[in-house]
């Protein structure tokens, strides 16, 4: 089976999730708001559920892939569900104008989540549709960790690898800093793979170009006065409408996925008179 190593990639990112988010959600998991909660489970099951399917189809558990698929679902309308809700906090955080911080970054934290949300879409649908063809339905499902890798990796990157950071950005706008070597590494790592599988390289393609544009409009972002206004606005929306609006999205990508991906119709054969 191919991408044989998947499930230690997949489970290095879950565990820069833990270990990225240990200060702002999982030491303090009573006091953040519910949107981090929302976020925080469906991204992780996702994670999790993709170790489990890569073993599930290497191990011949055929019938638990099968059910793993079948679940996803269910979870992915959800997981952009919790991206949606995410936007949400940005946009108050930002009219609310608590910060320099805020009213600095707000707006390219919004982007940006913008952008993982296109290429989970991307994805999902394109792994949905190519599900016959085994390299790239793999490839389509394993490229989505490679999205979400910057957002830990940029609060690890600080902490405990700040050499890293050559930018040398000060103020609020050193954590663009961050974000775009986070972003530049997943893009390396998603080209490397391409170079390994460039027949089916799709995949890889695709998630480097999605997380090359992230991390540089997201570092550009703050430095363009219309976008917070704009995100201002964006704020007034009602969150049940932007939560129904991520729901219907998951789930019309994933319905569009499956019904492109379906076995064309065998030609009916007539009995010869």
């Amino acid at each position: 089976m191919p991408y044989r190593h998947a499930p230690y990639f997949v489970g290095f990112v879950l565990l820069t999730v833990l270990l990225g988010f240990w200060a702002s959600y999982w030491a303090p998991i009573g006091k953040v708001p519910i949107a981090f909660h929302v976020h925080a489970i469906t991204s992780s099951i996702w994670l999790i559920l993709l170790i489990v399917q890569q073993v599930a189809i290497q191990r011949r558990r055929n019938d638990l892939h099968r059910q793993l698929g079948l679940a996803s679902f269910v979870l992915f309308p959800l997981l952009i569900a919790g991206f949606m809700m995410i936007v949400d906090v940005s946009a108050q955080g930002y009219i609310a104008a608590k910060s320099p911080f805020a009213l600095h970054n707000n707006p390219s934290f919004g982007i940006g989540t913008f952008i993982a949300i296109a290429a989970y879409l991307t994805l999902f649908y394109l792994a949905l549709k190519h599900r016959r063809n085994v390299r790239l339905h793999a490839g389509f499902m394993l490229a989505s960790p490679i999205i979400l890798f910057e957002s830990p990796f940029s609060r690890v990157l600080p902490e405990y690898l700040p050499w890293l950071n050559v930018i040398g950005s000060t103020g609020p706008q050193e954590v663009q800093d961050t974000i775009l070597i986070s972003d530049l590494i997943a893009t390396a790592f998603a080209l490397a793979l391409y170079a390994m599988h460039r027949k089916h390289g799709l995949p890889w393609l695709l998630a480097a170009a999605f997380t090359a544009v992230q991390g540089v409009v997201m570092w550009y972002a703050p430095f363009i006065p219309q976008l917070g206004p704009w995100f201002g606005t964006y704020a007034q929306i009602p969150l049940p409408l932007t939560i129904s609006a991520g729901i219907a999205a998951g789930a019309l990508v994933t319905w569009l996925g499956w019904r492109t991906g379906a076995a064309p119709p065998q030609p009916r054969v007539t009995a010869a008179t």
